[in-house]
């Protein structure tokens, strides 16, 4: 298993886990010891997505990456979409965003800044049109809710009551999707 640790100006240690091991971004003042109880309080977790890695390695090694152009193709076709589908979720929430970009991200589905810019990842189009809505109200309700309370998802879940079975697609073919933009 490679773990690669990124130290940083950050205040707390993390870990991510990769297609190709895993990352641990860490503060600069953290030490080695520190780092190595944080993992083996993890290890559980780890070892879990070891499992979900090497399932996914599978199904990855019977495709190819997208070429230059078919990824310009899939990001206008998934401008196109989640532009509508934002405006279509944003009048039933009844919130007002400011702008929506797409970019095909290496790591994340959407993101929704504090002023209310929205930004979706243009591999969502390969997806199932649910789970692209799913995400497309997750980030529309962050608009009214600003973190992950029950609150916040009482808000998801009262517009878009299968968000659970598209959180989970995601988490269960989302490192797939993004394999096709690796490089």
């Amino acid at each position: 298993m490679d773990i690669k640790i990124i130290r940083s100006n950050r205040k707390t240690i993390c870990i991510e886990s990769m297609l190709d091991g895993f990352i641990v971004p860490a503060p600069k003042r953290a030490t080695d010891t520190e780092i190595e109880e944080f993992l083996n309080q993890h290890k559980r977790w780890i070892e879990k997505q070891n499992q979900r890695i090497e399932k996914h390695k599978e199904a990855i090694s019977k495709i190819k990456p997208l070429t230059d152009d078919e990824i310009l193709e899939l990001k206008s076709k998934a401008e196109k979409l989640v532009l509508e589908r934002a405006a279509y979720y944003a009048e039933i929430i009844g919130v007002e965003y400011e702008r929506v970009t797409v970019r095909m991200q290496k790591k994340r589905w959407g993101s929704c800044s504090y002023n209310g810019n929205l930004s979706f990842n243009g591999l969502l189009a390969l997806a199932p049109k649910d789970v692209l809505d799913s995400v497309v109200v997750h980030e529309l309700c962050h608009i009214k809710v600003k973190n992950h309370s029950k609150k916040f998802y009482d808000e998801v879940l009262k517009v878009f009551p299968e968000y659970r079975e598209c959180h989970k697609w995601l988490k269960d073919n989302g490192d797939t999707l993004l394999y096709l933009i690796r490089k």
